[in-house]
C-alpha cells in the first residue's frame, strides 16, 4: 500500500520571475527507504518557451531524503517568497525559500516533522485570521515498513478473490494534526485544544482543504478520508472546531454509504456565489459533487449533475475545478489509475492504467464527460497528484500530473477563442498569499466566485493566481475581493487577457 498512493505535484513561482515552476514529489522503494530513502522532491524551473530545467541540486533540495507523498505551497512566514511542505512516510519536510534560489529544510525546528507518522495531504489556512497561515496535516495508517502484513493474508488483503496488499481497513489509523502558526518560524500543535481530536474519531485521512463553506467569515476544514466518513470541521472561532460532516451532508454519499475518498477541490460550479465540493472515490463507486445549499448543508448532486455515472469504473485521485475553455463555467478534470497492478485480471471491466476524465460544464448544473474525444486526455496512465496552472502565460489553464512508476505528464491547453483574467493576490493585513480570500468577477454574462486555496486536489497545489474565463467579454465589469477578516476591495472595468495584481488595501 505504501507504494501505491503517492505522490503529489505543484505549480509555483519559486523565484518570482512571473513564470510558473514545477514541483514533483518523489517516493522510493522499501529497500531504498531502509537505507534512508531518496530525495523527496524535484524542482523544475520554467525557462520560458515551454521548457523547464531541473534545479533541484542548485536549490539545495536533494539532501532531504525519505519517502515523499504530498506537497503544499504557502508563504508561511509572510516574507514574500513561496515555501512548501512535503509530507511523507515517517516524517515531513518544510522547505523555507531563502529568496536566492535556494531552500532550507526546517520541519523539525518548525515543529511540523511528525516523526514516525505516515502523513498524506496538507492544507494551509489562516484559521484565526491573525495574518499567519496555520496548517492541517492529514495522516493515513500506522505501518512498520520492516514488518508489513503478507499479501492476501486476511479478509482486508483480498480484492475480488485475489490476494493483494493489505489495508487500509484492518490497520490502525494515524491521528491527524492541526498546527497554529506562532509567527516566529514555529508552529504549535493544537489538535487537542482546538477540539479536532475530541470531536472526531481517527480516520484514514488523505487530503484536507480549508475554506469558509458557510459564509460566516471563518475558514472551515474539510478532509477526504479513505474508506471512512469524511470530516467537516466547523470553525467556531477562537481556534475551536466541531466536526459536522454528517449533518452537513458531506460525510457519506446520498445512500448513506462511507466512500473511499481520495482527492478534493472547492469551486462554485453553478455560479451561485457559494463554494461547492468535489470529492474523488475508489473504482466501482462514483465521484461525489456536493452542492452548497447556502444554509450550512450540502446536497449530493453527483447523479443529477452527471458527474457520477461516467466515473464508475475509474479509481480517482487528483481533481480540479477549472475553466478549460474560458467560457465562464467551471469544468472538472480527474486523474485516474488503479492501485492494484492485477486490476486488468479482475472481473468488472476496470483496468490498471486509466485515462483522465474531463467533465465539460454545460451551464445548467449538468456536465458532459468529453475526455475520450481528446487524445491527450484519453491516454491511459497511472495518475495520482494533479495540479492546474497557466505555465506559459497564454491564458489557457494547463494540467500537471504525477504518476506511479511512469513519467509525469504536462498537458498544454490549446483551447482558444475566449477571453480570460487571472487575479494575483498580495495580502498586507492578512497573510501575504491572500489564502482564504474570495474573489468574485462580474461580467455581462453573470458572476463567478473563487477562493484562494493552499493545498487541494490530491496531495497537490495549483497556480496561486485565481483564473476566470470571460467568454466573449473583453472586460470584467467588476472584480470584488473579500480579504480574510472581511476587508472588501473593488476593481471596476478590468480589461481581459491579463493578470490583475491585487494588493490588499
Amino acid at each position: 500500500m505504501i507504494e501505491s498512493i503517492g505522490g503529489g505535484c505543484a505549480f509555483l513561482d519559486y523565484n518570482r520571475d512571473g513564470k510558473l515552476d514545477i514541483l514533483l514529489v518523489r517516493g522510493t522503494t522499501l529497500e531504498g527507504f531502509a537505507r534512508g530513502g531518496d530525495p523527496v522532491v524535484s524542482l523544475y524551473e520554467n525557462q520560458g518557451g515551454g521548457t523547464f530545467r531541473d534545479v533541484s541540486a542548485k536549490a539545495g533540495l536533494e539532501a532531504a531524503r525519505g519517502w515523499g507523498m504530498g506537497v503544499t505551497v504557502a508563504d508561511y512566514d509572510n516574507d514574500g517568497w513561496p515555501d512548501f511542505l512535503v509530507t511523507g512516510l515517517g516524517r515531513n519536510f518544510l522547505f523555507h525559500n531563502e529568496g536566492n534560489g535556494a531552500f532550507r529544510e526546517t520541519a523539525r525546528a518548525a515543529g511540523l516533522d511528525r516523526q514516525g507518522v505516515w502523513s498524506t495531504g496538507a492544507a494551509f489556512g489562516d484559521l484565526d485570521l491573525d495574518g499567519k497561515l496555520d496548517v492541517y496535516i492529514a495522516a493515513y495508517v500506522h505501518v512498520d515498513p520492516r514488518h508489513l502484513p503478507a499479501r492476501g493474508s486476511g479478509a482486508n488483503c483480498l480484492y475480488k478473490g485475489t490476494g493483494v496488499f493489505c489495508g487500509p481497513r484492518g490497520l490502525a489509523p494515524e491521528p491527524h494534526a492541526l498546527f497554529h502558526n506562532l509567527g516566529n518560524g514555529k508552529f504549535e500543535d493544537i489538535t487537542r485544544s482546538s477540539g479536532i481530536a475530541a470531536s472526531a474519531p481517527p480516520f484514514y485521512g488523505l487530503q484536507p482543504v480549508i475554506a469558509d463553506f458557510d459564509g460566516d467569515g471563518l475558514p472551515d476544514i474539510f478532509v477526504a478520508n479513505d474508506s471512512t466518513p469524511n470530516y467537516l470541521f466547523h470553525n467556531a472561532g477562537g481556534l475551536r472546531f466541531q466536526e459536522i460532516g454528517l449533518p452537513a451532508g458531506v460525510a457519506v454519499n446520498m445512500d448513506g454509504r462511507e466512500q473511499a475518498s481520495m482527492g478534493v477541490d472547492v469551486g462554485d460550479y453553478d455560479n451561485d456565489g457559494r463554494l461547492d465540493l468535489i470529492v474523488t472515490e475508489f473504482s466501482e463507486d462514483t465521484n461525489s459533487l456536493y452542492r452548497n445549499r447556502g444554509d450550512g448543508t450540502f446536497e449530493d448532486a453527483s447523479w443529477q449533475s452527471r458527474i457520477g455515472p461516467p466515473s464508475w469504473l475509474f479509481l480517482k485521485w487528483g481533481v480540479k475545478f477549472f475553466d478549460f475553455d474560458n467560457d465562464g463555467r467551471l469544468d472538472v478534470i480527474v486523474a485516474n489509475g488503479h492501485v492494484y497492478p492485477e486490476a486488468d485480471r479482475f472481473p468488472g471491466g476496470s483496468t490498471y492504467r486509466q485515462r483522465l476524465l474531463l467533465h465539460h460544464n454545460l451551464g445548467n448544473g449538468v456536465f458532459a464527460e468529453i475526455g475520450s474525444s481528446i487524445p491527450a486526455i484519453a491516454q491511459p496512465g497511472t495518475a495520482r497528484g494533479l495540479a492546474v496552472g497557466d505555465y506559459d502565460g497564454d491564458g489557457a489553464v494547463d494540467v500537471l500530473i504525477n504518476q506511479q512508476d511512469a513519467a509525469p505528464r504536462l498537458l498544454h491547453n490549446e483551447a482558444r477563442g475566449n477571453h480570460w483574467l487571472n487575479v494575483q493576490l498580495t495580502g498586507r493585513v492578512s497573510n501575504r498569499d491572500g489564502v482564504g480570500a474570495v474573489v468574485t468577477v462580474v461580467t455581462a454574462a453573470g458572476r463567478q466566485t473563487a477562493v484562494r486555496l493552499a493545498g487541494d486536489s490530491y496531495l497537490s497545489s495549483s497556480d496561486p493566481r485565481l483564473h476566470f474565463g470571460l467568454g466573449q467579454e473583453a472586460a470584467a465589469k467588476e472584480v470584488r475581493i473579500l480579504w480574510p477578516g472581511g476587508r472588501p476591495q473593488l476593481f471596476s472595468n478590468v480589461k481581459a487577457d491579463r493578470v490583475l495584481q491585487a494588493a490588499e488595501p
